[in-house]
């Protein structure tokens, strides 16, 4: 490992290997050869003079590449493919008249780029499942635990821990809906020339245009792909790179939200992120635990929601059949983006297969709250033996008033139960009072929307993509 040159942290840090290897230069030369071969053999099986012996050949080198050749061929001709187009001839002697035959220099940059950003929505479409799974369980295991709900970060009607838990999974779900439409309309560029019309081709086939287009379909499906653009200039449209960043965003969107939550229930002692035993949470203070898990998904998922802007402006600039300015950008806007949203979900993994609920801090806080929530139902069940609505109203915003100043500038425990049961207006006891406030009677359908939503909408989902589950990662904390 070199110590005196920058390495982006996503390869040295976050992302795994299996992502990393999609956007590594064994990947895509390597796909940029499978791509000359399946060119060629389209080519000799649609009666161009390629024969099987040159196929042969080229088929013999496709992970062995020379780089040193190239790079050094590169220096010379300051072009990558046709340096890769050498650096291939010297290997294949006999097949070097034929490779890349009719084709320009985005035959194989940009399907290759189709590639590598299919196989890595496939790789995030897994894993996205993966942390669906594992937070699927937690909802069902904590579907019926009340604990305050918040609106504005205030104190709201209570709700439960696994309801909770499925808002998370309906986000994901949403995104998973992305990646999937994403990948079902998939397509190469093919093989369109240098500024999309196909002339060089249809030269060699002597103007005939069904060969042309049988030239496309016969590289796709030998590449693994049912179709290519119709149309294109000389790229595929970078709306392309556009619309799959903005799945990843959505990915890093949802993971942040999640990411906050778990922030804000650690800081109030209710939940919390894993913690290694011999892990620190601050170099001055010994005792704290701090969220640094999901602080880093918030961090990660920031980069990624600013990076889809990239291909969204790239797209947009484009000069008529292509320009150039995309290329920098997209070296670096596109891998990066994967690379984040695989540490994204590593860690979302992570934190969800290993929260860790405190029940009596959650009932502490809900039952601190609940006496003022529940002065409707006591208040409707005064009426209902006989008491003046208005005056009950009046009465607890009274007791409300004084119960709530005690506990703000007395930093007192809240006394509201207490000093109802002692108005002889109310007429009911304090034991009464606190059975009536018990938080199970105050989540309303909470508990069975989680069944129901598990049930009917999460498993049939993880059901249709089988019980294969990605090993869980090692997080470089």
């Amino acid at each position: 490992m070199s110590r005196n040159t920058y390495e982006s942290p996503l390869s040295s840090r976050y992302a795994d290997q299996e992502m990393k290897f999609l956007f590594s230069p064994d990947f895509k030369f390597s796909t940029w050869r499978r791509l000359w071969i399946a060119l060629a053999e389209s080519e000799m099986e649609l009666g161009l003079p390629v024969t099987q012996e040159q196929i042969a050949e080229m088929k013999q080198h496709i992970t062995d590449i020379n780089y040193e050749v190239a790079e050094a061929r590169e220096k010379v001709v300051r072009h990558d493919v046709m340096s890769h187009v050498y650096a291939f001839g010297q290997q294949c002697p006999k097949a070097m008249p034929i490779i890349h035959l009719g084709a320009t220099s985005c035959y194989v940059g940009d399907n290759t780029d189709v590639i590598i950003m299919t196989e890595a929505l496939r790789v995030v479409r897994r894993k996205l499942v993966d942390v669906i799974r594992v937070l699927a369980r937690f909802a069902d295991e904590q579907k019926s635990l009340p604990t305050l709900a918040f609106t504005h970060f205030q104190p709201a009607q209570p709700t439960t821990v696994g309801k909770r838990a499925s808002l998370w999974i309906q986000e994901l779900l949403m995104d998973l809906e992305d990646v999937e439409y994403q990948l079902s309309k998939a397509k190469l560029l093919g093989s369109k020339g240098t500024t999309g019309t196909q002339a060089s081709f249809l030269e060699l086939f002597d103007g005939d245009m069904e060969k042309v287009r049988a030239l496309d379909r016969k590289i796709a499906e030998k590449m693994g792909y049912t179709d290519c653009f119709p149309v294109s200039g000389q790229t595929y449209s970078r709306k392309l790179d556009s619309q799959i960043l903005n799945v990843l965003s959505g990915i890093a969107q949802s993971a942040a939200k999640f990411s906050n939550d778990i922030r804000l229930l650690q800081h109030l002692k209710e939940i919390e992120e894993p913690f290694e035993k011999g892990q620190i949470g601050s170099s001055a203070m010994a005792y704290k635990r701090n969220p640094m898990r999901s602080e880093r998904i918030a961090s990660l998922a920031r980069y990624v929601v600013a990076d889809a802007l990239n291909p969204a402006m790239t797209a947009s600039t484009q000069w008529f059949e292509r320009t150039l300015d995309d290329s920098a950008n997209k070296r670096i806007s596109v891998p990066e983006a994967f690379l984040a949203v695989d540490a994204i979900l590593n860690l979302y993994r992570n934190v969800a297969d290993g929260l860790v609920v405190y029940p009596k801090v959650i009932e502490k806080h809900l039952r601190a709250e609940l006496p003022f929530m529940a002065t409707e139902n006591i208040m409707m069940d005064a009426v209902k033996r006989g008491g003046n609505r208005q005056e009950l109203h009046e009465r607890v915003r009274v007791h409300s008033m004084a119960a709530s100043k005690r506990i703000k500038e007395e930093g007192a425990d809240c006394d509201l139960l207490e000093r109802i049961a002692g108005d002889p207006v109310f007429g009911v006891t304090l034991e009464e009072l606190r059975e009536m406030i018990s938080p199970e009677k105050y989540v309303g359908c909470a508990p069975m929307q989680v069944e129901a939503f598990l049930k009917d909408v999460v498993n049939p989902i993880l059901e249709r993509y089988g019980e294969e589950a990605g090993e869980a990662v090692e997080i470089t904390v």
